[in-house]
Formats: structure tokens, C-alpha cells, sequence
């Protein structure tokens, strides 16, 4: 049985609620990357060309600060990664979150929350981040997402 991971990013505390009931519902860690500096308001006002969340995402190699790293990754063999869907990808700091460690041989799962976006081009923008682990392929959920439809995902990710 492979140990399982739920990492997540969450500006506004609306992505937390699914990784907390997926990790609930397959008994896996939680772990939030929180970056070194909160964003407020202000920081995530997409309208904004000049605010700090349009900046970071206007630069693919934006790699924000993360405040505290997970210490024992070594010991996960599925890394379940969650984020907001950001200008169709996600946020430059799960990139930088994934770049912290040494992935070969893990398998990542990326899924999201998102009003209405898909998750776009979110592999091809993670892939060179996770060098040496197998990604698959990506699932947006709204932020009701059910612990049992999350179980039945998960369980179906086991599969392949």
C-alpha cells in the first residue's frame, strides 16, 4: 500500500475544504504550501495588471517563496496536488512547491478548483517541475466537491 500526500495552495481558504475531504476520505497527509508572504486581497485582484498574482503569472519563471517544506516527502509514494485554477494553469508556487523536492519515482496528481475554467494547459506548465515522476492528468472540482465522489476519483486513479 503507497503512502498518499494531499498538497494543497489556498489564497482564499476556498480550495482547503476539498483537499481536506479528499485526504479525509483516502486516509492520506495533509499539507498546506503556504507562501512566505500571505496574499491579500489586493495581491489576488486578477483585474489588476499590476497586482502580485498577475505579476508572478505573467512570468512562468516566477517561483514564489514558500514558507515551510514538507520534511519527510521522501516517504510518499502519491503526491495529490491542489490549487485554484490561475489564468488556466496553476499558481507559480506549486511549481515551486514541486521544484523542492526530489520526485523520481512519485506519482502526481493534480486537481483543482475553479468557477468555470478547465484545467487548461496545468500539465504542460507542472511537467518540467516534477522531472523523474510519472504526472497524470488533472481534474477540476467545484469547491462542494463530496468526500465520496472524491474517494471514487482517487480510487480510479489506482487503476492506471
Amino acid at each position: 500500500m503507497s503512502k498518499k500526500l494531499v498538497a494543497y495552495f489556498s489564497a482564499s481558504g476556498i480550495t482547503a475544504k476539498v483537499a481536506e475531504n479528499l485526504a479525509d476520505s483516502i486516509g492520506a497527509n495533509l499539507f498546506e504550501i503556504r507562501p512566505e508572504v500571505i496574499y491579500t486581497s489586493a495581491d489576488l485582484d486578477w483585474t489588476n495588471k499590476k497586482s502580485r498574482s498577475s505579476l508572478e503569472m505573467s512570468d512562468p519563471t516566477s517561483r514564489p517563496a514558500i514558507a515551510k517544506k514538507r520534511d519527510n516527502m521522501d516517504e510518499y509514494d502519491t503526491i495529490f496536488v491542489e490549487f485554484p485554477i490561475w489564468w488556466y494553469i496553476a499558481p507559480t508556487i506549486v511549481n515551486a512547491f514541486l521544484e523542492s523536492y526530489d520526485l523520481t519515482g512519485k506519482t502526481i496528481i493534480p486537481f483543482a478548483t475553479s468557477g468555470g475554467s478547465g484545467m487548461g494547459k496545468t500539465n504542460e506548465a507542472l511537467k518540467p517541475s516534477c522531472t523523474g515522476a510519472t504526472l497524470l492528468e488533472g481534474k477540476v472540482w467545484k469547491s462542494t466537491a463530496k468526500k465520496e465522489e472524491l474517494s471514487v476519483w482517487a480510487d480510479s486513479l489506482a487503476c492506471r
